[in-house]
């Protein structure tokens, strides 16, 4: 191990079309954050995660469940993990996926045994299906590669295709109020799918056409219609009753502000994010702030601005 801490980062998430379709088989355009999870890894008498005191009770215990899955698969490396985060935890871009990809990433630098994103991802996914169950994939599969991604699932792997767009790809995202349960969200979908399958299937369908729609946008650098499908989108997940009168407040305002699309990002429900796409989100950024609206700006795709 080479002298000082080895580090890795693992970036939030965003996902701009398919959330919630994505679990059914049906595609979803994701990209990562500039906020996220680092982790440094300290030579060790044994292979340990230094938990954070403000890590309580049964997530606590279900923190150090998910490591000893990572630890496991990289060999259990000689190395003590620390973790700092600036991303905001609950808020359905992807915390704890960030926290697993993070973790995976030294842990297996630590052992040597290469960290490409497939191999980072993998790791990863074990922790996430420890503190998720069955989780889509789309949150630790968009950390590890880094870079906007169109993603798919298919049975229990996946199909990603990284997504180029020729402009600066930049997102506000706000948050409003407390987000609810995500199993609790997921599982009242569910059952109204079980209940209307071919009135529901018509909307994933839809929104599964609006995330291939966001890809050739993209591409194309034709953002007025990639906010354009962000806009549309939101309609149909408010249709799902996965919004709130905060959230579609929250979207609104962010229209009202200039952005080119706007809509929930996550699992949804009473709070959560709110994404909004904009050429120039820094003054929208500046008085929301003023006005105590917690928000950031992320690129989350294109040329970098110099």
């Amino acid at each position: 191990m080479p002298q000082g801490p080895l580090t890795g980062f693992g970036p939030g998430k965003v996902i701009l079309l398919g959330e919630h379709a994505v679990v059914y088989g049906y595609p979803a355009l994701a990209g990562p954050l500039s906020r996220g999870v680092t982790a440094r890894a300290f030579p060790s008498k044994g292979c340990a995660l230094s938990i954070p005191p403000a890590v309580r009770g049964q997530r606590r215990q279900l923190l150090a469940k998910a490591f000893e899955r990572a630890a496991k698969a990289t060999g259990r490396p000689l190395v003590r993990i620390e973790v700092d985060s600036d991303l905001p935890l609950s808020m359905g871009l992807g915390s704890s996926a960030a926290l697993a990809v993070a973790c995976s990433r030294v842990l297996l630098t630590a052992a040597g045994k290469g960290a490409s994103p497939e191999q980072v991802a993998k790791v990863a996914g074990e922790m996430e299906r420890e503190f998720h169950g069955t989780p889509s994939g789309v949150d630790h599969t968009t950390s590890a590669q880094g870079h906007l991604i169109h993603f798919q699932r298919r049975g229990k792997s996946s199909v990603v295709r990284g997504v180029k767009c020729p402009r600066p790809l930049k997102v506000l995202v706000a948050l409003v109020g407390e987000r609810g349960s995500t199993k609790l969200t997921v599982a009242a979908l569910r059952a109204r799918r079980d209940r209307w399958p071919a009135r529901y299937l018509r909307l994933f369908d839809q929104i599964g056409s609006l995330a291939a729609d966001g890809v050739r946008a993209c591409e194309r650098g034709d953002l007025e219609a990639l906010g354009d499908a962000m806009n549309v989108n939101h309609g149909l997940l408010s249709a799902l009753q996965l919004s709130s009168e905060g959230l579609d407040a929250m979207v609104h305002r962010l229209r009202r502000l200039g952005a080119l699309g706007a809509k929930l990002t996550g699992a949804g429900g009473d709070g959560g994010a709110v994404l909004g796409l904009f050429l120039e989100p820094e003054p929208a950024v500046a008085r929301l702030s003023r006005e105590g609206v917690r928000c950031f700006v992320s690129q989350v795709a294109g040329p970098r601005e110099l």
